[in-house]
């Protein structure tokens, strides 16, 4: 791997001029050399920073975005776009869902996102019978993210059930559902298989408390390894909430605490209904919560309990979710201006260390997954993965620019143009130059011919 040059970096400690990189074949920062020169070395010609996990995605998703909007009733709110999600799903192929994930991933690298955690539950064909090779799905995401470039941490889920209290499943989750053994399977071959790309992980995933029981959750990890992430949907609808106490007499993210018991390795995907002191027991347990705003406000979802959070010490990651935006950027400035919408006033995601929102934001959300288990990235140091982007000190937005400024400055300024991140680098390579992904025309010719096919009722 060849040695990296960077004029001014953000390190862990803050910025830094004329620093050099060393990196190994597998990615991993081996040695950083303060002042120093730029002889033998390839030049970053720009301001590098951390990338970011994407913390949640479902790829399939991403031919729904915009088709899902017309109204469908005086009450048309999560619970309606989740039955016209479904009936969406009744005729993706393996071959389909590959396409519409290498479109995806590869808009991914282009956004800033430096890995996708992939909440896949799409398990079984159409009329609900298992595929003969029981990983065809997944391999569909894996080798989408080979193409595009992207890491890779594919969580399999594991969704039993309709609802709580293991009530059977409705026909259009029909194509979700595993059973205990079968899951464990799938997860078996998923470590034991060579996968198609080196940047590749597994997390464990319940799909959430209305689609498991207590016993499976227990049967599951008493069977996986002890040091990989759990990933679960959480508190995302307050009808959700409300089942979840009439079955159990107590709320999600309480019912986890107390009954499971949570720790660095788990990621709460949405926890948008927490109370105070669920969201203190789950932010001191060192669980991560994931946030998607993007999909959140399109879902009318609800604003997450931040200042609680934050008041423990919260980690908070991003995903997208539904994929209605695929912009690292946006995630974050939709997080910041829901909570300015709330409080009216500004500049809410600071702390006495840092006072710019934008860095706060943006670095909190790239280390998010460096704990429990999940992958060494996030900070440019010694011993960490070397994901990191290259930003144009020339742009329009961030000419003139100076220290964590320049990160208010690219998440809060969203002008028309190009974007100011000209580089991706994952894992020691660099994945996309000059702002354009080089795949780019090429997989959006794919897609386009896969999405008419799905809305033509062919």
């Amino acid at each position: 791997m060849p040695s990296l040059f960077a004029p001014a970096i953000r390190l862990p400690q803050g910025w830094a001029e004329n620093v050099r990189l060393e990196v190994d074949t597998a990615g991993i920062i081996t040695s950083i050399q303060m002042d120093a020169d730029a002889a033998g070395a390839e030049k970053l010609r720009g301001l590098v920073i951390p990338g970011i996990p994407n913390l949640h995605s479902h790829a399939f998703q991403r031919a729904l975005a915009g088709l899902g909007e017309r109204r469908g009733g005086e009450n048309d709110d999560f619970w309606s776009w989740r039955e016209v999600m479904y009936r969406f799903l009744d005729r993706l192929t393996p071959e389909q869902v590959q396409v519409i994930a290498t479109q995806l991933y590869v808009e991914m690298v282009e956004a800033g996102y430096s890995r996708v955690c992939e909440f896949h539950y799409l398990h079984r064909a159409p009329d609900g019978q298992h595929y003969d090779d029981s990983l065809q799905m997944a391999w569909a995401h894996a080798e989408a993210a080979c193409d595009a470039g992207i890491a890779l941490t594919l969580a399999p889920a594991l969704y039993s059930y309709g609802n709580f209290g293991g009530a059977l499943h409705s026909r259009g989750q029909r194509r979700f559902i595993l059973s205990t053994d079968a899951y464990l399977s799938v997860f078996s071959r998923l470590t034991s298989i060579s996968p198609p790309q080196r940047d590749f992980d597994i997390a464990i995933c319940f799909h959430s408390l209305r689609a498991v029981t207590p016993d499976q959750i227990e049967t599951v990890l008493s069977a996986v390894p002890e040091d990989l992430p759990i990933h679960i949907h959480v508190a995302e609808q307050t009808k959700e909430v409300d089942a979840c106490v009439a079955w159990s007499g107590e709320r999600p993210v309480e019912w986890l605490t107390n009954h499971i018991g949570l720790n660095d390795r788990w990621r709460l995907v949405h926890a948008t209904h927490m109370t105070q002191s669920e969201a203190d027991a789950a932010a001191k347990s060192g669980a991560v919560a994931v946030v998607c705003p993007a999909t959140e406000g399109n879902l009318g979802d609800g604003f997450f309990p931040a200042d609680d959070w934050f008041k423990a010490n919260g980690a908070l990651g991003i995903g997208s979710d539904s994929q209605i935006t695929v912009d690292t950027r946006e995630e974050l400035r939709l997080f910041e201006y829901g909570r300015r919408l709330e409080h009216r006033r500004r500049s809410l995601s600071v702390t006495a260390e840092q006072l710019h929102p934008g860095a706060q934001l943006w670095l909190s959300a790239a280390q998010a997954d460096a704990r429990g288990g999940g992958a060494k990235t996030g900070r440019l140091e010694v011993g960490l993965r070397a994901d990191f982007l290259v930003l144009d000190a020339d742009h329009l937005n961030l000419a003139g620019a100076r220290g964590d400024a320049i990160f208010d400055a690219l998440v809060f300024a969203s002008t028309p143009g190009p974007s100011p991140i000209r580089q991706n680098w994952i894992g020691g390579r660099c994945i996309m130059q000059n702002g354009r992904h080089p795949k780019a025309e090429q997989t959006r010719s794919a897609y386009v011919e896969v999405l008419r096919t799905l809305q033509s009722g062919a």
